[in-house]
């Protein structure tokens, strides 16, 4: 019988579910951060090149 009761606690506690939800809320945030943070760099490496270019064409 106490099996049975620590089984029903156990089924109706809700606390593991939340640290699922930021687990995948966490990591959704990092892979935003990490495609936003490529696509930064890429046109910040453009821009260095094209200002690279500029400054070696007037000397």
């Amino acid at each position: 019988m106490k099996l049975k009761n620590m089984f029903k606690k156990f089924s109706l506690a809700e606390a593991g579910a939340v640290t699922v939800d930021w687990v995948v809320l966490t990591a959704a945030v990092v892979g935003l951060a990490a495609v936003v943070g490529g696509t930064v760099k890429n046109a910040i490496n453009a821009k260095g090149n094209a200002i690279s270019t500029s400054i070696a064409a007037t000397n």
